[in-house]
């Protein structure tokens, strides 16, 4: 395993990030695991984490200007720390995100940021995609901007789960909206960084025997 992937991955497992257990996910599914970037509460870890997001979006996209859109409530701080660590890396975006409710009174919208003009790239940044639906979401809530491209998301961990058919739901978005969907991590990668630690042969067979049934082809 690359050296960034135990990193990360250990980062996740410090911060709280990375759980194991029994979880109910956003698409209903009974999950052995669960990625919560909500559980990322200082300046350190929010930091390192848009470290993170910003090696990936660098090594994926290059110096393209772009603007970073992170969607209520968990991708706003990643969306805020990423566009720090790029401009750390000489790389300067704007970024922006969504109300949960439309503000109807000062400068009103659905939006707070920068809002992307007609022409410009939007990359979304969220913090793991289960069946997709998190992203169908967002794409809802952009439409409302005339003139805007998605470019591409990044997502902390690739489940490597069936999304709305047999495929993964990283391949399902990417192919129905016709943008890339990249990952830092995928759940392989947490099954051979588990496998390290007898310890926790328990968390392997249950995360294994779940895929087995929930796992894209």
């Amino acid at each position: 395993m690359e050296s960034y992937k135990r990193e990360f991955i250990d980062f996740l497992k410090g911060a709280g990030v990375l759980k194991f257990g029994d979880f109910t996910a956003k698409s209903g599914r009974k999950i052995p695991y669960f990625i919560n970037a909500g559980e990322i509460k200082t300046g350190e870890q929010i930091a390192k984490l848009g470290e993170f997001y910003a090696t990936a979006y660098l090594d994926k996209i290059g110096e393209k200007k772009t603007v970073l859109y992170g969607p209520a409530y968990k991708g706003i701080s990643i969306a805020v720390s990423s566009s720090i660590a790029l401009a750390k890396k000489g790389l300067d975006v704007p970024f922006f995100f969504n109300r949960k409710e439309a503000k109807d009174h000062g400068e009103g919208g659905v939006f707070v940021g920068y809002v992307p003009k007609e022409g410009e790239e939007v990359v979304i940044v969220e913090d793991v995609i289960t069946a997709g639906t998190a992203i169908r979401e967002s794409m809802a809530i952009l439409s409302g901007l005339q003139g805007i491209k998605v470019a591409a998301t990044f997502v902390m961990v690739d489940r490597k789960e069936k999304g709305q058919g047999e495929k993964s739901a990283m391949a399902e978005v990417g192919e129905e909206f016709g943008f890339p969907v990249y990952s830092v991590v995928d759940v392989y990668d947490i099954i051979e960084y588990l496998e390290e630690d007898p310890a926790n042969e328990e968390n392997v067979t249950r995360i294994k025997n779940y895929l087995a049934i929930n796992g894209a082809k």
